[in-house]
């Protein structure tokens, strides 16, 4: 499969509320790419400092022929995914006498669009805007089906709202500006797709890592169609996560106690996630759902993306606490995504707490 075909074989996100593209594409022109979706002629481009270096000025250019064109740049990090940065994007909105057909464009990672997706479907109500995610763990995940939010103190992603976008961008070029630690962090999503979906992606995950890895466009294409392909489906069955769609959190109960306790930023997002897989597959060997084997093989495919399988030292208690905090408690039972076996997922609270306290107090030094 070439970048050429995938441009071709665009994918169709289904909801509720509209259905919308996601475009695989390299090296395109942006501005072309988004113009038949902006609806009205005021544009907001919201991108952080890293990303504006990169790609906001031509971006802007392409749109100013046909369109009047603003922006906001917010400071890079986790850490500004919150109420003070989203009325940085309000008060843009308010100077520049946006309308209620402004379009807004979230150029950059998940922090990004989620902030940019939250700000569109709060400002007078809901406006339209579009996702150009520049990141592998945007571009697989956070940037399709419509979850936007921000982060409280006490929790990750605790505020924030289901908006649909008008479109996806995902053009293969902005990976190869990435950091190595950005890209190994998206790989935890891809990971996460093969072990709660398809067995047989994580073969392939095995086969291409190192292509992955080097930045190959071809291997990384496919592996971002292929989760897109993922989430789609899963969207188009539950859009607002009122059941199968939980699935798509695995591993993410205990990273979000490890990005809350360390303090936003300190470990990336996928980073956050890989430790968090390892400890929901360890209590899934516990529970005697997956094998000694399996749970090495899951270590070992994370350990090849370069990503860690041990989280930090967290108080047993505390962990529980924060776990508390999670979206999927439901009358005070934490529920937690397990593996049956590789590529078969639950979202379950029948476990015992002994088994989870021990999964919990292993990463405790004594």
């Amino acid at each position: 499969m070439d970048v050429e075909s995938l441009m071709k074989a665009n994918l169709v996100v289904h909801t509720q509320s509209h259905d919308y593209p996601i475009i695989i594409t390299s090296q395109c022109d942006m501005a072309k790419e988004i113009a038949p979706y902006i609806k009205g002629k005021q544009v907001m481009i919201v991108t952080n400092t890293t990303v504006e270096k990169l790609y906001l000025a031509d971006l802007a250019a392409g749109l100013e022929e046909d369109f009047e064109v603003m922006s906001v740049v917010l400071p890079d990090g986790e850490q500004y995914k919150t109420q003070q940065y989203i009325d940085t994007i309000y008060d843009a909105l308010m100077d520049n006498h946006c309308s209620r057909d402004v379009t807004l464009v979230a150029l950059g990672g998940g922090v990004i669009g989620d902030m940019t997706g939250f700000a569109a479907a709060s400002f007078m109500r809901g406006v339209n805007f579009i996702q150009i995610p520049t990141t592998l763990l945007s571009q697989v995940d956070s940037s399709v089906g419509g979850k936007t939010g921000i982060n409280h103190p006490k929790g990750k992603n605790m505020i924030g709202a289901f908006w649909q976008p008008q479109m996806v961008l995902a053009d293969m070029h902005t990976l190869t500006t990435l950091p190595q630690r950005e890209l190994s962090a998206g790989m935890a999503e891809v990971i996460k797709y093969a072990l709660i979906m398809d067995e047989t992606f994580l073969d392939w995950l095995e086969d291409n890592m190192a292509a992955l890895m080097g930045l190959d466009k071809v291997a990384l294409a496919e592996a971002v169609a292929r989760c897109c392909q993922y989430k789609a489906d899963i969207v188009a069955q539950d859009e607002r996560e009122a059941g199968k769609r939980a699935l798509l959190n695995f591993g993410h109960t205990f990273g979000h106690v490890i990005e809350t306790h360390e303090g936003y930023g300190q470990w990336l997002h996928g980073e956050a996630v890989a430790a968090g897989m390892v400890q929901a597959a360890q209590l899934s060997h516990k529970m005697g759902w997956i094998s000694e084997a399996q749970l090495q093989r899951i270590c070992a495919v994370l350990i090849s993306a370069k990503l860690p399988t041990q989280p930090p030292s967290i108080d047993t208690q505390i962990a529980l606490d924060l776990m508390q905090h999670d979206k999927k408690v439901k009358s005070g039972q934490v529920r937690l995504i397990l593996l049956k076996s590789v590529g078969d997922a639950v979202v379950t609270a029948d476990f015992e707490p002994k088994l989870l306290e021990e999964v919990l107090a292993s990463c405790v030094p004594n």
